[in-house]
C-alpha cells in the first residue's frame, strides 16, 4: 500500500508523523521513567541466526517480534520494565456491513461511453460514484508490562537483548548488583499461548508487578489467581488519512457493536509469593516465575456481528490458560520449539562468511556498518522473512496484513488491512519457494470467504456473475471499493482485478505440490468464480477486441492528450495478464480435472480475442491501452510488469515482450523501498541479472527510512512488512526459478558476483520437486533434486541442461556437468 494521489506524498508524511507522535505517547509505568547505565554489555551469541542488541528497545520499531499465526507480541527488554505489546489476529473494529453501490451499475455506461470517447479524465471524476465505504482496522489488543524491583542500583552490566530465530524464542540477559536475570519469551502455537520466563541467579531475588492494560476500552480484574484483561473494540474506525469529528466510534452498549476480547494473566512462581488484585499481578522473592498469557476475541465468522452475534472470549481464555498450566516450562517450551523448527528448519542459506568483526557487531550497528557486504547478514534477513511468515500466518488463522499481526496504534497506517493490489499477495511470495506452503493456508481462507461477500458486489455494482474484490479487504472480506462514496480516488479504489491475482496463489499452490483434491474441492471453484467475472466484465474496445473498461494500473496517472491527469481508461496492461493467467490456468484446470468442456470453451475464445499486450514507440512495454505519458516515471508500481514477475506470460518465449519489460523496468529506475524494492528484486531475477538484483539488496540492506529499522522490519515508511517477504522471494528466485514451461528448474539463474561460493537447501520447485544447490567460483558445483510426485524434469544452468524421469520419492545427484545420478 502506498500514497494514493498526486497529493499523497504530502498525505504519506502526515500519516507517518501521525505514526510516530502515537508511539511517542505510549503510557509508561513509573519504573520506565528511570534510567540505566548499561555496562560491558555481553558478548554476540553463537547463534548464527540471531537478532541481538546491546540496549533494551527506545520504540516499537526497535522490538523484537513474536507470534504463532495468531497472537502476536512486540518484546522491547526493558529496564527497569519491560513491555510487551500484544496483538490477535481477529481484533479488528467493526462488524460485517454492506459495503455495495447500487450507483455503480447506473454510472457504468457512461463511464465507458466517456472513455470511448477519450474522456479520460472525466470518466476518473465519474468513478467517485462506484466506490463504497472504508474498510474497517486491525487493532492492538494490549500491552503486558512488567515492573522490575533490582534496589537502588542503575547499573546494568552484560546485557543481551535476542531474537533466535531458529527457536522462535526472544531472550534479555544482564546483571545488576551481582544478581544475573534472565527472560525468555515466546509463543507457542501447539500451546496458544504466551509465555515469560524469568529467573534470578540469587534465591529470593525475583521481584516485580505485572499489569495488562491497552489502548482500547477495558478493565481488569482478579479471578481465582490471575489477572485479567476484559476490553471492547470500536464500532467503527476511519482510516488514519480520512479527517472526520469523530474517526473512533464506541457503541454504549457492551453488548452492542464492537469486538469484545479477553486477556487472562497467570504466575507460576518458584519460592517467593504471588498476589493478584484488581490492578496487578505482584511477585515478591522468587527464584524463577513462569507467566503464562492467554487470550481471545468474539469473532464468530465474517459474517456475523462480533457484538451482538459474537462468541464469549472469557471461557475461551480461561480454558487456553488452563491448559498452559498444567504443562511444565520445559515441556511447553520443547514443544514449541519442535513445532517452530518443523518448518524453520526446512531450508537453509549460505552466501558466503561474514566478516568476524560483522558477527560480532550488534544487529542494529551491524546494518549500518557492512550492510549487504556482509553475507551472512544477507543470509540472516532472508530467513527473518521465513520468520516473519512462520509467526503470522498458520492454519487456522488470519493472513498477515500490511503488518504482519502486529501492530501498536488505533488508526493504523492504511488501517492495516489487507491491500491486494500488491501488497497482500507479496506477503506470501515466499510460501511456496521457501518451504513453508502451508502458511499460505490463511489466505486461501480469505480468498473463500471474500468470494462469498464478492458474489453480491459483482451483480450489484457491475451486473457481472461470478465474484469480485478490489484493491482493500478487511476481516469481514470487505469485497466493494473503498472511498466512502466518493472521498477516495479511482487511481486505487476503481481496480476489480484482485480477484484473478488472488487466485494465482491457488494455482501456484497446485503447481508446487500437484495436489489434484486440492484443486479440484478448493482452488477451480474459487478460480471459476473469478473468470466467471472477468468473461462478464469484458467489453468491445471498439476494434473487436475484448477488454476491460474501466480499468487503472494500480495507483498509477497518465498525462491525456489534452494536457489533464487520470488514472482511468480501458485495457491497462496488468489487467490484460491478470485476466491472461487467470484463464490460461482455469483451461489448464479443466483438462487436468476432465471437467467443463463448455466452459473451457467460453474461456478459450475469450482468450483468443483478449486484447494483446503492447509495446510503446520507445521500445518500452506500454502501461496503458495508448503510449501515455506518465505523471510520475519512477513510480513505485510496477503493474504492468506482472506477466513478468509473479506471472509468467512474458519470458523466453516471448523475446520482444520480454525486452520491451526490460526497458521499462530500466526506466522505472531503483528509487523506492520496501516492498516496491522488493518487486524489483524479483523482477531483476527473473530476468536473470544477479548484479542489478544485488544492487536492490545493497538498498534494502540500510538502517535509514529507506531501508530497514533497527529490528529489520522493512521501512517502507510508515513500517510494512511486505517488503521483509519480497525480499525473501527475490533471493529465492536468483538462486532456483521454475516457472517456464516444460517442466524446467533452473539452477542459479541470477547468481551475483558478489556470492562466489555458497549453497542453498530446501527450496522448492513447481512439479513437487525440492531442491539444494551448492555453487563455487560464480558455477554450480553439485546440486540435490528430490522429487515428490515422480515427474519429468529439465535442469538448466547456465547454458548446459539435462533431462531425465523421476520416480515418487527419489533423488537425483546433479553435478557441474549436468550429469545425472540417482540416489540410492
Amino acid at each position: 500500500m502506498t500514497p494514493r494521489n498526486p497529493t499523497t506524498p504530502i498525505r504519506n508524511r502526515l500519516i507517518w508523523l501521525a505514526v510516530v507522535l502515537a508511539i511517542a505517547t505510549i503510557p509508561t509505568s513509573d519504573a520506565q521513567t528511570q534510567a540505566s547505565t548499561f555496562r560491558d554489555p555481553a558478548p554476540a551469541p553463537d547463534q548464527p541466526l540471531a537478532l541481538w542488541y546491546d540496549h533494551p528497545a527506545g520504540a516499537w520499531l526497535e522490538a523484537l517480534p513474536l507470534g504463532n499465526g495468531r497472537l502476536g507480541a512486540m518484546v522491547y527488554g526493558g529496564l527497569p520494565a519491560d513491555r510487551i505489546q500484544l496483538n490477535d489476529d481477529t481484533l479488528w473494529s467493526g462488524g460485517p456491513k454492506d459495503g455495495d453501490n447500487p450507483e455503480a451499475l447506473k454510472v457504468l455506461p457512461e463511464m465507458r461511453r466517456l472513455i470511448l470517447d477519450g474522456k479520460f479524465a472525466e470518466a476518473h471524476q465519474l468513478g467517485t460514484k462506484m466506490m463504497g465505504p472504508y474498510t474497517q482496522t486491525y487493532l492492538p489488543m494490549g500491552d503486558l508490562t512488567l515492573d522490575f524491583k533490582h534496589g537502588d542500583a542503575t547499573e546494568v552490566h552484560g546485557y543481551r537483548r535476542m531474537l533466535d530465530l531458529d527457536r522462535g524464542v526472544a531472550s534479555v540477559q544482564y546483571t545488576v548488583e551481582g544478581v544475573a536475570y534472565t527472560r525468555e519469551v515466546f509463543i507457542s502455537h501447539p500451546a496458544n499461548v504466551l509465555i515469560v520466563r524469568l529467573t534470578a541467579s540469587r534465591p529470593g531475588a525475583l521481584a516485580f508487578k505485572a499489569r495488562l492494560g491497552s489502548r482500547l476500552h477495558f478493565r481488569t480484574r482478579a479471578d481465582a489467581g490471575s489477572l485479567v484483561l476484559r476490553g471492547k473494540a470500536p464500532a467503527h474506525v476511519d482510516p488514519i488519512d480520512y479527517q472526520r469529528a469523530n474517526p473512533i466510534i464506541y457503541d454504549a452498549d457492551e453488548h452492542g457493536e464492537g469486538m469484545n476480547f479477553e486477556c487472562r494473566l497467570k504466575a507460576i512462581a518458584e519460592a517467593g509469593a504471588v498476589r493478584v488484585d484488581d490492578g496487578a499481578l505482584s511477585v515478591e522473592n522468587a527464584t524463577a516465575v513462569t507467566l503464562i498469557l492467554s487470550a481471545a476475541t468474539s469473532f464468530n465468522g465474517f459474517d456475523k456481528s462480533p457484538g451482538k452475534a459474537g462468541v464469549d472470549p472469557s471461557p475461551i481464555a480461561a480454558e487456553r490458560l488452563a491448559a498452559a498450566i498444567g504443562k511444565s516450562y520445559d515441556a511447553l517450551l520443547r514443544d514449541h520449539v519442535q513445532d517452530h523448527q518443523s518448518l524453520s528448519r526446512r531450508a537453509t542459506i549460505d552466501l558466503g562468511p561474514s566478516p568476524a568483526e560483522a558477527k560480532a557487531t550488534p544487529t542494529d550497528r551491524r546494518v549500518k556498518a557492512f550492510g549487504a557486504s556482509d553475507p551472512g547478514l544477507v543470509a540472516l534477513h532472508f530467513q527473518y522473512g521465513r520468520y516473519l511468515l512462520i509467526a503470522s500466518s498458520r492454519p487456522g488463522s488470519q493472513p498477515p496484513t500490511l503488518q504482519g499481526i502486529w501492530n501498536d496504534v488505533i488508526r493504523a497506517p492504511w488501517s492495516s488491512n489487507y491491500t491486494v493490489n500488491i501488497n497482500t499477495e507479496m506477503n506470501m511470495w515466499p510460501a511456496e519457494v521457501t518451504n513453508l506452503a502451508e502458511c499460505q493456508e490463511p489466505l486461501f481462507g480469505l480468498i473463500r470467504e471474500v468470494a462469498v461477500r464478492g458474489r453480491k458486489t459483482a451483480r450489484v455494482n457491475y451486473g457481472c456473475g461470478g465474484w469480485v474484490s478490489h484493491h482493500n479487504i478487511d476481516l469481514w472480506r470487505h469485497s466493494a471499493p473503498v472511498g466512502d462514496f466518493g472521498h477516495g480516488d479511482a487511481s486505487w479504489a476503481l481496480w476489480p482485478m484482485s480477484g484473478p491475482w488472488l487466485c494465482q496463489h491457488l494455482w501456484q499452490h497446485y503447481a508446487f505440490n500437484g495436489d489434484t483434491a486440492f484443486l479440484r474441492d478448493a482452488a477451480y471453484p474459487l478460480m471459476k468464480g473469478s473468470a466467471e467475472f472477468c468473461l462478464d466484465y469484458l467489453s468491445d474496445d471498439g476494434h473487436g477486441r475484448l477488454t476491460t473498461s474501466p480499468s487503472t494500473s494500480p495507483e498509477n496517472f497518465f498525462v491525456t492528450p489534452d494536457g489533464k491527469h487520470s488514472a482511468v481508461s480501458m485495457g491497462c496492461s496488468m489487467d490484460l495478464e491478470l485476466i491472461h493467467d487467470l484463464f490460461t490456468h482455469c483451461i489448464a484446470a479443466t483438462k487436468i480435472l476432465k471437467i467443463d468442456d463448455p466452459f473451457r470453451a467460453r474461456l478459450e475464445a475469450a482468450l483468443a480475442k483478449l486484447a494483446p499486450l503492447q509495446i510503446a514507440p520507445d521500445g518500452r512495454l506500454q502501461e496503458w491501452f495508448r503510449p501515455f505519458e506518465e505523471t510520475e516515471v519512477h513510480h513505485r508500481h510496477l503493474s504492468h510488469l506482472w506477466g513478468l514477475y509473479p506471472g509468467d506470460q512474458i519470458n523466453r518465449d516471448t523475446p520482444d515482450l520480454l525486452a520491451a519489460a526490460k526497458k521499462s523496468l530500466d526506466a522505472r529506475g531503483d528509487e523506492g523501498s520496501g516492498w516496491s524494492t522488493a518487486w524489483k528484486i524479483n523482477v531483476r531475477a527473473r530476468l536473470g541479472d544477479g548484479d542489478h538484483a544485488y544492487a536492490l539488496i545493497k538498498r534494502t540492506l540500510r538502517l535509514d527510512p529507506q531501508g530497514v529499522c533497527p529490528n529489520l522490519f522493512g521501512s517502507h515508511p510508515p513500517f510494512q512488512i511486505d517488503g521483509n517477504f519480497g525480499y525473501t522471494a527475490g533471493i529465492a528466485e536468483m538462486l532456483v526459478q521454475s516457472h517456464e514451461a516444460g517442466g524446467e528448474i533452473h539452477l542459479l539463474p541470477a547468481l551475483p558476483r558478489a556470492w562466489p561460493a555458497g549453497q542453498v537447501k530446501g527450496l522448492r520447485a513447481r512439479g513437487g520437486f525440492e531442491v539444494d544447490v551448492a555453487w563455487n567460483d560464480g558455477l554450480l558445483t553439485s546440486a540435490t533434486i528430490r522429487s515428490r510426485l515422480g515427474r519429468p524434469v529439465v535442469i538448466r544452468s547456465g547454458s548446459k541442461a539435462a533431462s531425465f524421469i523421476t520416480q515418487p520419492g527419489s533423488a537425483h545427484m546433479v553435478d557441474r556437468d549436468l550429469g545425472i545420478h540417482r540416489k540410492p
